[in-house]
């Protein structure tokens, strides 16, 4: 299969904008020079030859935005031999300075510059060459200083385009760093909402295999919590996917899950087989929404290594409340194991968000050898 690159067609309301100048400058240097030349007999009267001159540089601003550099060095050959052949002076100059000041504000200075001191210095040495009456020294520097602050003012015009860019380009990386870090916390609430539900159905359906020939009415309950878990899990997963789509699309929306659906997590967990303690310490209040979030998917995810790992029967989720920060710790009473624990994703991910609010979390053993989850996050 062959593919080919996009190519960049300009608009009809671009190809208009740069016909326009051209036009509207080539009338103007024609019409300008045969009116400016009634008061200079002493200049050679205009002919055919100066019209093409004329006509050459302003026709060739048309590739100005394309072929800035061609173009300077064309108006520079064009207004040398207008010059140098005594026409009137006028509005020639015009088409050499929309030239020099595009050229250098779109970057290429070296070549505006150099555009630049040609002209002048081939104009004057070429009227030494070629023996025409020279103009005196204040004629010379006048020109000189002139020439010098179109080079300074088209600079400044280009250190300004710099900095709009330049800001433009900060504020666009900005939003692609934004952008990743949205996508990262989305990819996070996946991973938490899934593998929670995950767990909670896989743990479920062992219990209702085991019992549904033996105790089938015991299975009963264990399909009603799958479903319960399955229903939440998709409820969950259309939230956070509805982020992600058009604004203009209609998405099913629930709030974010945070604290207030602690006692819900707390219920459906013990429905798994785990009995789950809630303790809060200290007075209960309103967070902030990152914080709210964060806290309830480092529970979410604790209990979830508990009901996937520890082969525990019960587990206690301590809140406290203080001045300065809210301090969650989730223990379970698993296998009676010394040494760190192992570390997976599961309380990476954790560690993660709580490092991304400027807290710290950690994983160590209980005394009777569980798993304790310790979060501390500032207020």
């Amino acid at each position: 299969m062959t593919t080919t690159e996009p190519v960049d067609v300009p608009t009809f309301g671009a190809r208009a904008r740069r016909v326009l100048l051209p036009v509207v400058l080539s009338f103007i240097t024609v019409v300008g020079t045969f009116g400016s030349a009634q008061g200079q007999p002493d200049r050679r009267q205009p002919d055919w030859f100066m019209v093409v001159l004329l006509l050459i540089g302003t026709i060739s601003l048309y590739w100005l935005r394309t072929h800035p550099v061609p173009v300077l060095w064309a108006t520079v050959a064009t207004t040398l031999i207008y010059m140098l052949r005594e026409y009137p002076w006028g509005p020639v100059i015009l088409t050499f300075v929309i030239a020099v000041f595009t050229v250098i504000r779109l970057g290429h200075r070296a070549a505006g510059w150099a555009g630049l001191i040609s002209l002048y210095v081939l104009h004057v040495g070429g009227r030494m060459i070629l023996g025409i009456n020279q103009d005196g020294v204040y004629q010379v520097l006048l020109v000189g200083t002139c020439f010098c602050v179109l080079g300074f003012v088209a600079e400044l015009f280009r250190a300004h385009r710099d900095r709009v860019m330049a800001a433009a380009r900060t504020r666009r990386e900005e939003e692609l760093r934004r952008a990743g870090e949205e996508r990262l916390r989305i990819a996070q609430e996946l991973h938490d909402v899934v593998a929670h539900h995950i767990s909670l159905i896989n743990v479920q359906a062992s219990t209702a295999l085991h019992l549904v020939d033996r105790q089938p009415e015991r299975a009963e309950p264990a399909l009603a919590a799958i479903k319960d878990a399955s229903k939440e899990a998709l409820v969950e997963l259309r939230s956070i996917v509805g982020i992600l789509r058009q604004s203009d699309e209609s998405a099913p929306r629930q709030p974010v899950a945070g604290l207030d659906h602690l006692d819900l997590l707390v219920a459906r967990t013990s429905r798994a087989g785990l009995e789950v303690h809630k303790i809060v310490h200290g007075d209960p209040r309103p967070l902030t929404a990152g914080l709210d979030r964060a806290a309830f998917r480092i529970i979410q995810e604790s209990l979830t290594n508990v009901v996937r790992h520890a082969k525990a029967t019960s587990a206690t989720v301590r809140i406290q409340y203080g001045e300065q920060a809210l301090v969650l710790q989730i223990d379970d009473d698993g296998e009676s194991l010394t040494g760190p624990p192992k570390e997976g994703n599961g309380i990476g991910g954790m560690r993660e968000r709580a490092t991304a609010l400027g807290g710290t979390l950690s994983a160590n053993r209980t005394p009777a050898g569980g798993l304790r989850i310790t979060a501390t996050l500032p207020l």
